[in-house]
């Protein structure tokens, strides 16, 4: 960072020890770099002016240019106000203060010219200003452009910090910084893409003189963000894949062939066959895989992991499965056993509730190679747990585990294995080439075939009964039903049905027709959650009640219904993964949402979205430009990104952009140690200056 803009922010002219406190602690300004990165929201055009006499009740604010021709002190005590009459020769109107207005009297006079600027009020059929603003016409003095608006909090206001006071504080800076504020992009770049030179785009950001240039400023700068992340998310990849060696597969291997010829259920969609080539060509180029494998819930994404897994059995290396529940890893178990169990392949789980004994014989069976596919939780990132030759490490829904948690399993061997990252949350394109921009990224678009789409409905409280009978003539069919709440006791502040209000309802109406339910949520003990949940697996209960927590891990072909109580507490992508719970088995399946009568237009445009796509792709986009990439992919995973002025969810053409140019740039010159690509270097140096390499681990 140049010495200047790496200055302390407490040495700005006009800040001080105080208020520097206040801006650290606020919003995060520490340094004169940070200042100068606090970019504005909004903007307020001050470069024309209104006619009075052409004032609408449509119009925000106006700037009028006039004189004053009275002045008088209106009612007397609590009530008294001081007004000022104000003409522009089009028209007059009156300038009103409540309050302070003793300081203001004194700084005017009849017949002084003003420069007024304010919220015009229609109040006893005429026109008023409350509070204007005021500037005195002075001959010579040019009158305003563009008035920048900042972000600020209420104790920043309280220091003077509000918006004008921090406006004032970036004059201050600009006259520090004296111009000097180095340039980060070759002027090759500038040039072919148009692009402002840095110093003017960080000025016309802050001072725009024009609507014109705030526009170019705000694409200069959205783009050398976006660059920037885009060239230190593609380095790091090609770093890598230079670097970092993985096991060589060469060979197809015995247990795929036998697998695929002889025991595959069904035959694999074209989307699939497409990403097993990804992998398989990853695998065989001798340098170490990390691909995100995406999929919409129901797309064989575990399929594919299986075989990924027996190629690196057929060249006498080890896999593992990793799931974020012990429910999920056992079912992932569960099927892979059956699916595994005519081939001569020792599978084992490992989970927290592994028996000692067991886990003794676990450990053994890893060490001397005797088992070559291990699947379980986080019990498999334990030090304990060591392996012969660790080839290949599948994680499941990848969002659930910390990036250093996953380091860990890059530990278990000499030579790194390989890694699979899976998710069944599709990612918006634009997310995937920020979040996993170090990651190939494979997709799997398309369904097996015969699989049916789910009937989404959206219904509200007034359907209750016709819902509480189609249920129940679902369960009369031998189906099973889930009923999902957002919450588990009451809440004050939140008038949403919960689940103990719900299972009793529900117990009340379905118990005396001769059908169980379970109740599950994530403050049950463990070993109760997974009694509840395995009952409604093996058929027992008829009913499942429960919170999210059955989200991910919970498959059961002979569900039908799928409920989501209100339904407008949850995000698009939320919504879809709870829908993809049903839609399992053979029979037509449904998903109904239930909302109170009056949800907002983004819910309802939630709700109609639902009902009109089961492509979780489509959902996600949606889902993006709704809620931002803050929700959809995590706080911790969205902080990591601190994006200035870039907007994922509107963004996205100027993110492939970006990523193009950093590819072009990278493709000729992987370590930037051409002279023409010195400024982009230097610049590079500094943002990862401070930034831990977890893009090597995935």
């Amino acid at each position: 960072m140049n010495a200047l803009l790496a200055t302390p922010i407490a040495y700005l002219k006009g800040v001080g020890p105080q208020k520097a406190q206040t801006l650290q602690e606020e919003l995060g300004i520490y340094t004169f770099q940070d200042l100068l990165f606090h970019y504005p929201y909004r903007y307020q055009d001050r470069s024309s002016f209104h006619d009075i006499a052409l004032i609408r009740a449509e119009d925000q604010y106006v700037q009028l240019k006039g004189r004053l021709t009275h002045i008088s002190e209106i009612g007397t005590g609590r009530h008294k106000k001081l007004q000022a009459r104000f003409t522009d020769g089009s028209g007059s109107i009156d300038l009103v203060w409540f309050q302070g207005f003793q300081w203001i009297k004194g700084n005017l006079n009849v017949q002084d010219e003003f420069i007024v600027f304010g919220k015009p009020k229609f109040f006893q059929n005429s026109w008023n200003i409350p509070h204007p603003e005021l500037l005195k016409v002075v001959p010579g003095l040019e009158r305003k452009g563009f008035e920048a608006f900042y972000p600020s909090t209420e104790k920043c206001q309280h220091k003077g910090l509000h918006s004008k006071g921090l406006s004032k504080l970036i004059g201050n800076l600009f006259e520090q910084l004296a111009n000097q504020i180095p340039e980060t992009l070759p002027a090759a770049i500038c040039t072919e893409l148009n692009l402002l030179p840095r110093i003017k785009a960080l000025r016309e950001i802050h001072q725009p003189s024009s609507e014109i240039l705030i526009k170019a400023a705000r694409y200069r700068l959205k783009w050398e963000e976006l660059f920037f992340l885009q060239l230190e998310l593609l380095l790091r990849k090609g770093i890598q894949s230079k670097k970092l060696k993985g096991y060589a597969l060469n060979e197809v291997g015995a247990a795929f062939n036998d697998f695929y010829q002889n025991h595959l259920p069904f035959e694999l969609t074209n989307a699939q066959k497409r990403v097993l080539k990804e992998i398989r060509k990853d695998l065989g180029a001798g340098s170490h895989m990390n691909r995100l494998l995406q999929g919409d819930v129901g797309s064989g994404k575990t399929l594919v992991a299986l075989l990924s897994l027996l190629l690196v059995i057929g060249n006498n290396l080890q896999g593992a499965l990793m799931a974020p529940t012990e429910i999920l890893a056992t079912q992932h178990f569960i099927g892979i056993s059956e699916l595994l169990e005519k081939m001569d392949i020792c599978v084992a789980l490992l989970t927290g509730s592994t028996k000692k004994a067991e886990r003794a014989k676990i450990h053994e069976g890893l060490l001397n190679g005797d088992i070559q596919l291990l699947i379980g939780t986080h019990a498999l990132l334990e030090d304990t747990v060591q392996f012969k030759n660790l080839g290949l490490v599948v994680i499941d829904e990848q969002h659930r585990f910390g990036v250093a948690q996953r380091a860990k399993m890059w530990r278990k061997n000499s030579i790194p294995p390989h890694v699979l990252i899976m998710t069944a949350t599709p990612i918006p394109r634009t997310l995937a080439m920020t979040f996993y921009g170090d990651l190939d990224v494979s997709v799997i678009d398309e369904l097996p075939p015969g699989r049916k789409p789910i009937h989404t409905i959206h219904r509200r409280e007034n359907h209750r009964d016709k819902l509480f009978a189609f249920i129940l003539e679902q369960l009369q069919l031998g189906r099973q039903a889930y009923v999902v709440y957002p919450l588990i006791q009451e809440s004050e502040k939140l008038d949403f049905k919960n689940l103990e209000d719900g299972y009793a309802q529900i117990e009340d109406f379905f118990k005396p027709q001769g059908f169980q339910i379970s109740m599950v949520h994530g403050k049950m003990k463990p070993a109760d959650k997974e009694a509840a949940m395995q009952a409604f697996v093996q058929g027992q209960t008829h009913l499942m009640v429960a919170t999210t927590v059955i989200e991910v891990g919970v498959n059961v072909p002979n569900a039908s219904v799928m409920v989501i109580e209100s339904a407008e507490r949850f995000g698009l992508s939320q919504l879809h993964q709870l829908r993809g719970r049903v839609g399992r088995g053979a029979e037509k399946s449904y998903c109904i949402l239930m909302t109170g009568d009056g949800i907002s237009k983004e819910a309802q445009k939630r709700m109609d979205t639902m009902v009109g796509s089961n492509d979780g792709f489509v959902l996600a986009e949606v889902d993006l430009q709704l809620r931002g990439p803050g929700d959809l992919m995590g706080t911790q995973q969205s902080g990591a990104l601190a994006l200035k002025i870039a907007d994922l969810a509107k963004d996205g053409q100027l993110v492939q952009l970006a990523r193009e140019k950093a590819r072009d740039i990278l493709d000729t010159d992987p370590q930037l140690i051409d002279p023409n690509h010195a400024l982009l270097n230097q610049a590079l140096r500094e943002v990862l200056k401070n930034k831990p390499n977890w893009g090597r681990i995935s």
